[in-house]
């Protein structure tokens, strides 16, 4: 077994999900009293939260570089970041370590291509939905993408940073959420990426017809895939 590599803590309330989530693809796979080994660096989300605002991607990229290095220099040999937008800095970690950076684009992609979902609706930060970096790397998948309307886009940023970074699920950001989702079925969405690690908190398949492709599920499952592989 592979030793994973996860920087974390962005936030906190979905790297516990990741933990929890690898842990059991193992034990499923393995049986018995086996568990993932697993190495974490669990960053200050405020210091990285600060840096979004500002726009400071060239910052952000080193600080996670360099806690990616010292996660390969403690053992790691594949890499995740616990994070859909924070792949916007992907480039600057891999270019700071040799070894494999798992990218949560590539493998949502490819559980939607295996569903045979072609159109899929992307809810996330304002980041991940409006830039480029995120939509792209799946459209360079074969993966054509909706976006919701720029107030609704709104409402789910409030609603990441402000309840769901906090722990907080609220009966009103789910139905509002439900709502975004089937504007975007509408719109001929037949798939929806759940592209924030902590809106699978909030949103279940059971709310919902439309079938859900949560990346932070999907993210753990490839890491597991390729720590077993």
């Amino acid at each position: 077994m592979k030793t994973i590599g996860l920087l974390g803590g962005m936030s906190w309330e979905s790297t516990q999900s990741y933990y929890a989530l690898i842990n059991q693809g193992i034990k499923s796979a393995l049986g018995g009293l086996h568990s993932a080994r697993m190495l974490i660096s669990s960053v200050d989300f405020a210091e990285i939260a600060e840096l979004q605002r500002q726009g400071d991607w060239g910052r952000a990229g080193e600080l996670l570089a360099a806690d990616a290095l010292r996660l390969q220099d403690a053992g790691a040999e594949l890499m995740l970041i616990g994070t859909n937008t924070m792949h916007k800095v992907a480039p600057a970690i891999e270019s700071a370590i040799s070894i494999p950076l798992l990218h949560v684009a590539d493998a949502t992609a490819a559980a939607l291509k295996a569903e045979g979902i072609q159109r899929a609706g992307l809810l996330g930060t304002a980041f991940t939905m409006e830039q480029a970096f995120y939509r792209e790397r799946l459209a360079a998948n074969g993966i054509d993408v909706v976006t919701p309307a720029d107030s609704e886009r709104q409402a789910i940023h409030r609603i990441i940073f402000e309840e769901l970074c906090l722990g907080e699920l609220r009966d009103s950001s789910r139905q509002r959420f439900v709502q975004i989702i089937d504007a975007l079925a509408a719109e001929g969405a037949d798939g929806m990426i759940l592209g924030c690690t902590e809106i699978g908190l909030l949103v279940q398949q059971q709310d919902t017809p439309i079938r859900l492709f949560d990346t932070t599920r999907i993210h753990a499952q490839a890491a597991v895939a390729a720590a077993l592989g």
